[in-house]
């Protein structure tokens, strides 16, 4: 059953499991090596395993190792579902089922085509367009549209409860976000009618000529008549683009999706998360949360830890003296400790640098989730539940 798209106030969740359990769309955002995709693929493992229902990850930016974390050969732009085994060799018995794709920027076009060509002549002629097979293939622009029109067919579909989605890096979800808009503005167009007009009437006007000629001699009139052809049959799919377009953008500001942005604490994904954070806002979207990974334990900013190191590096040669019969020669374990003293004093600096920028950060969302660092990487759906339940409360 499709689902409506009023926009409506959002609730304040007081958790991430809170937040993701009162939403139907949670699109995750941030630069790259941040743990956006990973964190993606635990929100949705976590909510498949604990809150039950039917759950999607789609992935926009895809990575191998999300597979290999699903436990899955391969995925693409057909949804495949992720063994309910592997909760089980994982220790949990999941109350609902996990799926996951990956778009595929051709096919969904293709497809989107197929829906809404006004006749199979017209679908044929646009498919076998070389303009067209050229921009679905390689344009970035058709790759941020399809994926959000991705979104809203799969979201009216009803097949789900949940669809957690995985943008690519944080400049380019920009894109990601204004491609509908986009795609409505060129649509209606001056510089779209006034391109095909010539070719539409097959007479070039005085005020045309000039620009026509020069651009016969430049790109070919093959390459023009491909343009023009290509326009004129996509013309006939105005009303349907326009409204999808549209449709799309109630989407996003709906109160059922909330968006999620993940960063580490250093310098410059912290002013990337500052940007999508800031443009968020400017685009009245809900932003339930923001996750910041691999962050280092709160234990170091503790006045006892801090009195510790300090007096160690200060007495490290009695207490090295004391350790040597244990731990070996009197002037290594000197020099250990003093290296581990050192070392501590210099993380309390860079954990006082992260607690201002979290609160900077936090102060945004409804919701603060922290992750530590892990001693491994995750590479099953065991390593992204582990990860879901740090993330979670």
């Amino acid at each position: 059953m499709a689902r409506g798209t009023k926009k409506g106030k959002a609730k304040v969740s007081s958790s991430l499991e809170q937040m993701v359990a009162a939403k139907e769309v949670v699109i995750t955002c941030g630069s790259g090596g941040v743990g956006k995709t990973t964190a993606a693929a635990a929100i949705g493992a976590m909510a498949a395993s604990q809150l039950g229902g039917k759950v999607l990850v789609l992935t926009v930016d895809p990575a191998r190792r999300l597979a290999n974390a699903l436990g899955l050969e391969q995925f693409g732009n057909v949804e495949t579902e992720v063994p309910p085994s592997l909760f089980l060799d994982a220790g949990v018995e999941p109350r609902g089922q996990l799926f996951a794709a990956m778009l595929d920027t051709k096919q969904s076009w293709d497809d989107l085509v197929h829906q809404h060509a006004p006749d199979a002549q017209t679908r044929d002629d646009i498919l076998g367009n070389p303009l067209y097979q050229n921009i679905t293939g390689k344009f970035i622009q058709s790759h941020d549209y399809i994926a959000m029109e991705r979104l809203y067919e799969i979201y009216t579909s009803g097949r789900y409860d949940l669809i957690v989605v995985d943008t690519p890096p944080t400049r380019n979800a920009i894109d990601f976000l204004e491609a509908p808009e986009r795609m409505a503005d060129f649509f209606s167009s001056r510089l779209l009618r006034w391109l095909i007009a010539p070719y539409r009437s097959r007479l070039v006007n005085a005020a045309s000529r000039p620009f026509m000629n020069v651009a016969d001699r430049i790109l070919g009139s093959q390459f023009l008549e491909d343009i023009a052809e290509f326009f004129i049959l996509f013309q006939t799919m105005y009303d349907g683009f326009v409204e999808r377009a549209h449709a799309v953008e109630r989407l996003l500001v709906d109160h059922h999706t909330s968006f999620v942005v993940v960063s580490t604490l250093e310098s410059a994904p912290v002013e990337e998360a500052r940007f999508f954070i800031d443009r968020l806002s400017e685009g009245e979207f809900h932003l339930g949360a923001v996750v910041l990974n691999k962050v280092l334990p709160a234990s170091l900013l503790t006045r006892g830890s801090t009195g510790t190191a300090r007096s160690l590096a200060k007495n490290v040669t009695d207490v090295a003296g004391k350790l040597a019969s244990d731990f070996g020669e009197p002037a290594q374990v000197q020099r250990v400790l003093r290296e581990v003293a050192d070392n501590f004093l210099n993380f309390q600096v860079v954990a006082k640098r992260e607690a201002e920028e979290r609160a900077e950060l936090g102060g945004a969302a409804d919701v603060v989730a922290t992750v530590p660092y892990f001693d491994e990487d995750i590479a099953d759906l065991a390593g992204l539940l582990r990860l879901g339940e740090s993330l979670w409360r």
